[in-house]
């Protein structure tokens, strides 16, 4: 059994089919080693999540391990805090790569070594073109490259001018050392790729060391290589990118990882290209690389996702070769499908009308009996205040009411949930003319939310008891943009969605609520599931944000499917 607890069986897919085969032939001796090899120059996002669950899950599945590798070749941009938050993350989504934390920084004097090998053997050179010259050079996707003019240096040449670039006698951008493979193969990148470049930048774990750094393609394979890996997972962005990996470990004749893409994921409604992400940020379309409605392993945290949530999500969305897009519905889905178990079923009015029962006792308060969670009895209940003044949802009321709208209108009576009937007699305005408060009766019969004559009501409300009412803030997350594919239009930007937030002041909780402390999750009856903001929520002064709607989308168009 898998961590979603089905099994390779119920939930099977090509991958692991590879890895039946290669273990079923003794292929690696039977072993199964996967590793998450993140660049630690960005936070991690939804995509991410499916690597992280993939390659840690078939560990899991196989009796394997898998290792979490920091690529760290690229200085410019990487920092430690990026690190860190990358490791929260992975803990946080339920993996545990039992010390094996791995930087191929680790390997440097080992690559440095390497790259000597392939100069000696005649494999690579130092070419002095510049970057402009040596993209010239490169060719086409129609038209072949062209040899560089440095390409037939002499190994001793080479030799010299790659020690000159370790000790740091070149400028940026003067020289880089190449491949030599061949500059008309129809895969540009196998065009003699660069494997080293200079960059005068300190290194947040080599410090000073280097001034020469290798190349993402070149480090990644033989870091694989070095650690043992059996099966290096990878996107299909890196499909091209595979004949440069087997050649640069044939060549050296070292230990040979087997090299699989998968497609990468696709949500709905969402960007998750890096450099978009940074634009949202950057240009402050949103509030930070956490703010829930980023994409980001740590929005989604701050957003009220369960680990468990998007865990089951990665397994249902299975793993194809192709790219395809997923619709975030699905996500929203397995969130509502974990938190309807495990969720406390609380009352809260969003956008509170008061309401007086002039027939109830002026200064009596009772509790009433409230169930935690019908989907878990063992959650037991709760006990709620009522009086005389309460709140109910401003939406739960119309005065001239439609031929559908069965909740509450003049003369007409609805049920409050666990309490009484009750039936509106009266409307008061305000000097403005907006309604104000409601009179209303109730029927001390029907306590309990029954009515001992049989009388049904089409309606059941929830409420707050005004004298206990807790106020707090609450926010309502949507989409954050308003098309499927954001990716596609010319100006993402211009698709986002206006209402993708809205902040709520002076909400009412029921007064259980007050002291919630911070990353615990409910369900507010009628209106969704919310999250207590670990960021901003502390007790006396709850915050909470909406995870999800209580209306299922994915299951709508499941059904509409099932028609057709």
């Amino acid at each position: 059994m898998d961590k979603t607890g089905a099994s390779a069986s119920e939930r099977s897919h090509f991958i692991r089919q590879i890895i039946e085969e290669d273990i079923a032939s003794g292929k690696y001796g039977g072993k199964v080693i996967t590793r998450f090899p993140p660049e630690p120059n960005g936070y991690l996002h939804i995509g991410h999540a499916k690597s992280i669950c993939l390659n840690f899950g078939l560990a899991f599945q196989y009796h394997g391990r898998c290792h979490l590798r920091f690529d760290d070749t690229n200085p410019m941009k990487e920092n430690l805090e990026y690190v860190e938050s990358i490791k929260e993350d992975v803990r946080w989504l339920g993996f545990d790569w039992k010390g094996h934390e791995y930087f191929a920084s680790d390997y440097f004097d080992q690559l440095y070594e390497y790259a000597i090998e392939l100069i000696k053997s005649g494999n690579a050179y130092v070419d002095s073109l510049s970057p402009e010259q040596i993209r010239h050079y490169r060719g086409t996707l129609s038209e072949p490259g062209k040899p560089s003019p440095y390409r037939d240096r002499s190994v001793e040449e080479n030799l010299e001018l790659f020690g000159k670039m370790r000790k740091g006698e070149f400028a940026e951008g003067e020289c880089v050392l190449r491949a030599k493979i061949d500059m008309s193969s129809p895969n540009i990148v196998m065009r003699d790729p660069t494997l080293y470049r200079i960059r005068y930048r300190h290194h947040h774990r080599s410090g000073g060391k280097w001034c020469i750094y290798p190349m993402y393609d070149f480090a990644h394979c033989l870091s694989d290589s070095i650690e043992g890996i059996t099966h290096s997972l990878c996107s299909l962005e890196f499909e091209n990118n595979r004949e440069l990996y087997d050649w640069i470990l044939d060549k050296l004749n070292v230990y040979h990882p087997k090299q699989i893409e998968f497609a990468r994921l696709n949500l709905s409604h969402t960007v998750l290209s890096k450099r978009k992400l940074i634009r949202l940020v950057e240009g402050g379309y949103v509030d930070g690389w956490d703010d829930p409605r980023m994409p980001t392993i740590s929005g989604f945290k701050r957003r009220g996702y369960t680990p468990a949530s998007i865990r089951d999500f990665c397994e249902r969305i299975g793993v194809a070769r192709r790219d395809s897009m997923v619709d975030l519905a699905l996500l929203e889905h397995c969130v509502r499908e974990d938190l309807n178990k495990h969720a406390m079923r609380v009352m809260v009015v969003l956008r509170p009308l008061r309401v007086v029962i002039d027939n109830y006792p002026e200064n009596d308060t009772e509790l009433l009996t409230a169930i935690n969670n019908p989907e878990d009895r063992e959650m037991g209940t709760r006990q709620v205040p009522f009086s005389r003044v309460i709140y109910i949802e401003r939406d739960d009321f119309m005065e001239d009411p439609p031929k559908k709208f069965f909740r509450l209108a003049p003369g007409r009576e609805v049920r409050l949930r666990y309490a009484y009937f009750i039936r509106c007699t009266d409307v008061i305005r305000d000097e403005s003319g907006q309604i104000s408060e409601l009179r209303c009766t109730y029927d001390p019969a029907t306590r309990g939310g029954d009515s001992p004559d049989g009388r049904k009501v089409k309606a059941t409300l929830h409420w707050v008891s005004a004298a206990h009412a807790v106020r707090a803030t609450v926010r309502l997350y949507d989409h954050l943009f308003i098309v499927e594919n954001p990716a596609e239009e010319e100006d993402f930007t211009a698709c986002i969605n206006p209402g993708s937030l809205e902040t709520l002041e002076g909400c009412m909780l029921e007064p259980g609520l007050e002291n919630t402390p911070p990353g615990l999750r409910y369900q507010f009856e009628r209106l969704g599931y919310f999250y207590a903001d670990h960021k901003d929520s502390a007790p006396g002064r709850p915050v909470f944000n909406r995870i999800v709607t209580l209306r299922d989308t994915w299951a709508r168009i499941q059904k509409q499917q099932q028609k057709k």
